[in-house]
C-alpha cells in the first residue's frame, strides 16, 4: 500500500514548510523497478563511496580536523540530525559513540572551561570523549562556517533525533555506573539546541529512562517522544512530557503492549509471531523508577506485558506514523523495519519489512525518511566481510541500493537538508561526514 509520508525536517520551522514533499503515485508505465533503484552503483576511484550515475559526494568534515574551539574532530561519528538555522544555513549535530576507555585516544588539550562544562571525567580528570559536535554549514556556499563540540563527557552517544523546536536529542547507548574510573551514571538522553555556540549544559533528562538508548523522535502534534533501545530483548518506549518543549520538566515513561497479546515477541526468531503488513492494535503501560539503577527497566516492562523487539535502532517520524529498525530481527536475523501508525486515535504497529537475504538488508541501523517518502537506511554489520550499504526501501516495501561504503566501516546518521537536495551521512570510523547530491527526485518513480 502506498502511503504519504512527510519529510520530517520540514516540520522544524515554518520557513521550510514549502520545501516539504510527498510521495505521489505515478502512472504504472513510468515507475522504475525497485531492483534497479536509482541505477547501478558506479565504483568510486577514490575507494570511499560507490554511488549511482549522476550522484556525487564531498567530504566536508574528517577525523582530526581542527575545530573552532581548539579541539579536533573526534572519531566514531554515529547518529546525526540536520536542523535549519535560517534560509541559508543548517546545523548538523553529530554524535560520537566513544567509550570511557577511549578518552585518552583523543589527543587534545582541554581548557579549564571545557573540563568544567563536561558531564563526566575519568580518574585523571580528563573529560570523557563521548558527546556531540556541531557543524554550521552554508547551503549556498557549500562551506562550513563553524565547527565545535557541543556536548562533552558522555558515553557512547549512538543515535538520537531532532525535535520540532529545533534541537537534537543525543542518546547514550550505555548503562555504565559511577565507579573509580568515572564519576557519573550513564544511560541518559541529553538535549543540544541548534543555536548552541559551544558546549551546552550537560543535563541528563532522567525521566526519559536510564537504559541502552539508541534513538528518539517526536510527534510534532503531541510532543510525545518515542524511544528505541539497543538490546536483544528491548522494549519500545514513549515519553509523555509534562510540558511541551520542556523535556526537563519531567513526564511519564511508558512501554508498548500489543493489545490482548501480553509479552508479544515481534522478533520472529523461533517462530513467525509477527505477520508482515498486519496491523496490531497497541496500548501503553506506565513504567516506574525510570532511572533503573539495576538496569532492569526492560525486564520489569516485559513482566507487565510489554512487547519484545530485536535491538531497536534508528527511528524517524513521518506523517502520523513513524518507522524504526530492529537490527537483527526476523527469521534470518538480518533486520526488520517496524511501522507505528496514529490513525483516528487508534495506534497500531506492523512489521513493514523483514529481510530474508543480506543483499536486501543486512543489519539496518540509523534511518530517515527521504523527501520522496522512501526510507533511507544505514547498514551496520561487522561480520567476516564488512560490506555495508545505504539502502532505500520504497513505500511498497521494496529494498534497493543507494550507495556502497568501500571503507571497512558503517554509514550512519543519514539526514536530508531541508530543501531535499543533499543527503548528509557519516562514515563511522575514521570519522568522515559526507554531503551527497544528485537526482534524488528519481526516488519518486521507484515502485
Amino acid at each position: 500500500m502506498l502511503t504519504r509520508r512527510r519529510f520530517n525536517q520540514g516540520l522544524l520551522f515554518a520557513a521550510f514548510s514549502g520545501l516539504t514533499m510527498h510521495l505521489k503515485a505515478s502512472p504504472a508505465n513510468s515507475l522504475l523497478s525497485a531492483t534497479k533503484g536509482l541505477g547501478k552503483l558506479v565504483p568510486d576511484p577514490k575507494g570511499i563511496l560507490d554511488l549511482p550515475a549522476g550522484f556525487t559526494y564531498r567530504i566536508i568534515s574528517s577525523l582530526g580536523d581542527k575545530m573552532d574551539d581548539g579541539l579536533t574532530v573526534p572519531d566514531a561519528a554515529d547518529g546525526m540530525g540536520c536542523i535549519p538555522l535560517d534560509d541559508k544555513r543548517i546545523v548538523l549535530v553529530r554524535n560520537h559513540e566513544l567509550k570511557p576507555n577511549q578518552t585518552d585516544d583523543w589527543d587534545v588539550n582541554f581548557t579549564p572551561e571545557q573540563i568544567a562544562q563536561s558531564y563526566d571525567k575519568n580518574a585523571d580528570g580528563r573529560p570523557l570523549a563521548g558527546g556531540t559536535s556541531n557543524i554550521v554549514f552554508n547551503m549556498q556556499t557549500g562551506q562550513i562556517e563553524q565547527q565545535f563540540m557541543s556536548l562533552l563527557g558522555t558515553v557512547r552517544n549512538c543515535s538520537g533525533g531532532i525535535t520540532p523546536w529545533g534541537s537534537w536529542l543525543s542518546c547514550e547507548e550505555s548503562v555504565d555506573r559511577a565507579s573509580r574510573k568515572i564519576e557519573q551514571d550513564h544511560g541518559y538522553v541529553f538535549e543540544v539546541p541548534s543555536t548552541a555556540k559551544g558546549l551546552v549544559d550537560p543535563k541528563p533528562i532522567k525521566a526519559m529512562g536510564r537504559f541502552n538508548h539508541e534513538a528518539a523522535c517526536i510527534d510534532p502534534k503531541t510532543g510525545i517522544v518515542y524511544l528505541t533501545e539497543d538490546r536483544g530483548d528491548s522494549l519500545f518506549y514513549r515519553f509523555i512530557p509534562n510540558e511541551r518543549e520542556n523535556l526537563h520538566a519531567g513526564g511519564q515513561l511508558q512501554a508498548l503492549v500489543i493489545k490482548n497479546q501480553k509479552q508479544f515477541d515481534t522478533r520472529n526468531w523461533s517462530s513467525a509471531s509477527m505477520k508482515q503488513q498486519k496491523e496490531y492494535a497497541v496500548e501503553w503501560i506506565d513504567l516506574d523508577e525510570p532511572e533503573s539503577p539495576k538496569d532492569d527497566l526492560r525486564k520489569r516492562g516485559y513482566k507487565k506485558g510489554a512487547a519484545l523487539f530485536a535491538r531497536g535502532e534508528g527511528i524517524f517520524f513521518g506523517d502520523d506514523e513513524l518507522y524504526f529498525c530492529c537490527t537483527n530481527g526476523g527469521a534470518k536475523k538480518l533486520g526488520q523495519v517496524m511501522r507505528y501508525r496514529l490513525i483516528n486515535d487508534a495506534p497500531t504497529i506492523s512489521l513493514f519489512f523483514e529481510s530474508k537475504d543480506p543483499t536486501s538488508l543486512n543489519f539496518g541501523d540509523n534511518l530517515c525518511i527521504a523527501p520522496s517518502g522512501h526510507l533511507v537506511i544505514c547498514e551496520d554489520q561487522y561480520l567476516e566481510t564488512v560490506n555495508n550499504h545505504l539502502k532505500g526501501i520504497s513505500p511498497t516495501g521494496k529494498a534497493y541500493d543507494i550507495a556502497k561504503v568501500r571503507w571497512q566501516t558503517e554509514p550512519a546518521g543519514a539526514c536530508f537538508s531541508p530543501d531535499g537536495t543533499t543527503l548528509f551521512v557519516n562514515l563511522y570510523s575514521p570519522t568522515a561526514t559526507l554531503a551527497i547530491t544528485g537526482p534524488w527526485h528519481k526516488m519518486h518513480d521507484i515502485a
